[in-house]
């Protein structure tokens, strides 16, 4: 019997539109159409250049064939040109697939060739990289687009056209494509995973919607917040920031090269509101010189994630004028999915005390559906007591599609109807959650996932290493670097230096380790490596 509040009560054009945040410029756009969007050194767009932009990026790409669930891919720093693709390219129904800046050529090569991209827009600083990859790739009928930024200097050019040559013919006024359906892929993004083979993971319109606002919800930004992109917006989409600012017609300020200076000089010149990054940012605010430090010009909210912030950190990110919020995310939750949500009497708490407090990763997003700490195989909660290890689980609209081509890994992370992530902490009795440990040893080194597994495979690469485990070391800069403890053949003279170049060839310089100790590894009855063993060592060589 059909429920009468479902009796001609049906969804139409009128009553239900596919969410996207698509929306959110062409709002920004007809309400503020002079208004300051974006700032990339000395240019400035307004809302309705950008729209028009936007727009010319879409009928140009569309122009040339790419239509839904093509693949755009954009190797580029936080310049205009990889912002505009947040929308140009999901405007035409492709998917945009933003790449890490920091990958090497045969990661990038997997990438490209996986993601089936028919287009590659990239910036000339890149060059080197991009073209050795370009000579590694299957696909050799890509469209390479060059970004020629005039903040940027050097590179080769290796495109058939310059990015502004390219939308230059597109038409402002481009009818742009409304998702028909919201379960569409808006976005890619490659994650290290717990293996050295990236995993797609691929985002939807809803998805991105709702996070979108749940960043905005989440950290109470109203009116038009001033972003300074300190985040990589290849990162996660950004944390969907992209998104978040166009929803409240703030400005984007684009950083180039991410630094002490040019931070605080942009804070102080556009009176930014709002930043994000990992602990190498606050380490970068924090140490900064005298000569390159700048009075804020009013508080400052700062938003972090990776490795929990040290209370000194802490204390003295504050003393400076910023206002800290910790979140806690992967890529396959469109990035943060969880706050430490503040409340009020903390405030009075000492200083060691409030930073336990904040660095714990908390409670689920406002646009979250679930989150809990269980027993990885029954998925039984554990008990809220501060000190029972489980895995953490999340639920809800801000959980990927899955997997590119990889049915088997999707389904391993979604069995029981939650995302695992793999991660273990414990539940307070607030409600909080706190990680404990890393599940499968995934190393956050400046908020890139670097796989162990990896880096010990390039390890035994080298003829006189026997044994090899890769576990983290915590660092200032970087929140946490890789530590390898070796065992090499008997006789053999290999040093650490050379042992650390020996990698430097083979991987991605972020990924090599920063510190080598030579010896027997200690093992289980089975044979097995001990890597908790390894991280007691590994913390003992900073004290």
């Amino acid at each position: 019997m059909a429920h009468p509040y479902d009796t001609d009560l049906g969804k139409t054009a009128a009553n239900f539109v596919a969410l996207t945040p698509l929306h959110f410029l062409e709002r920004a756009a007809g309400v503020y159409p002079k208004r300051v969007s974006l700032i990339h050194g000395e240019q400035r767009f307004t809302w309705g250049e950008t729209y028009a932009r936007c727009r010319r990026l879409a009928s140009a790409l569309a122009a040339r064939g790419i239509g839904p669930g093509d693949t755009v891919a954009v190797m580029a720093p936080n310049v205009p040109a990889i912002f505009e693709a947040h929308f140009g390219v999901p405007m035409t129904g492709a998917v945009l697939n933003a790449l890490n800046i920091r990958l090497d050529a045969e990661a990038l090569a997997f990438i490209l060739d996986h993601g089936e991209a028919k287009v590659l827009i990239t910036d000339r600083e890149f060059s080197g990289v991009i073209k050795k990859a370009l000579s590694l790739c299957a696909n050799k009928r890509m469209l390479v687009i060059d970004i020629d930024d005039p903040v940027a200097s050097g590179g080769e050019l290796l495109g058939e056209t310059d990015y502004e040559a390219f939308i230059a013919g597109g038409d402002p006024d481009y009818q742009w494509r409304w998702p028909a359906d919201e379960w569409e892929a808006i976005s890619l993004n490659y994650t290290s995973g717990t293996t050295g083979n990236p995993k797609g993971v691929v985002y939807h319109h809803r998805g991105a919607y709702l996070n979108a606002i749940g960043n905005a919800v989440t950290w109470g930004m109203s009116g038009h917040p001033v972003y300074l992109w300190t985040l990589p917006m290849f990162h996660c989409n950004g944390w969907c920031f992209p998104w978040t600012v166009t929803a409240l017609a703030g400005t984007h300020v684009c950083l180039r090269r991410v630094d002490a200076a040019n931070m605080f000089t942009a804070i102080e010149r556009h009176k930014v509101t709002h930043l994000c990054g990992a602990p190498i940012v606050m380490g970068m605010l924090i140490n900064a010189t005298e000569a390159d430090r700048r009075p804020l010009p009013h508080p400052v909210n700062f938003m972090t994630a990776a490795a929990p912030p040290p209370a000194a950190v802490i204390g003295r990110l504050e003393a400076q004028g910023f206002k800290l919020t910790h979140v806690y995310g992967l890529t396959e939750s469109y990035g943060p999915a969880s706050v430490c949500a503040w409340h009020e009497e903390w405030d009075e708490l000492p200083l060691d005390e409030r930073a336990r407090m904040k660095s714990r990763q908390g409670v689920r997003y406002v646009m979250e559906e679930g989150l809990m700490v269980a027993d990885p195989t029954t998925l039984e909660p554990v008990p809220r007591d501060g000190e029972t290890m489980g895995e953490v689980f999340f639920r809800g609209n801000v959980v990927m599609k899955g997997y590119l081509k990889n049915p088997k890994a999707t389904a391993e992370a979604f069995a029981g109807g939650w995302f695992h992530t793999g991660d273990l902490g414990v539940w307070h009795a607030d409600g909080y959650i706190e990680l404990k440990d890393r599940s499968k040893d995934i190393i956050i080194s400046g908020g890139e996932n670097i796989s162990t597994i990896e880096v010990e495979g390039v390890l035994y690469q080298h003829p006189d290493v026997v044994e090899a485990a890769v576990v983290a070391r915590l660092d200032d800069k970087w929140g946490e670097t890789p530590c390898a403890f070796v065992m090499v053949r008997e006789g053999s003279e290999v040093t650490e230096l050379e042992l650390i170049a020996f990698t430097r060839e083979r991987l991605a310089h972020f990924k090599c380790p920063r510190t080598v100790v030579f010896g027997p590894l200690p093992k289980t009855s089975t044979g097995k490596i001990q890597k908790f063993v390894l991280r007691e060592v590994a913390k003992r060589l900073d004290s």
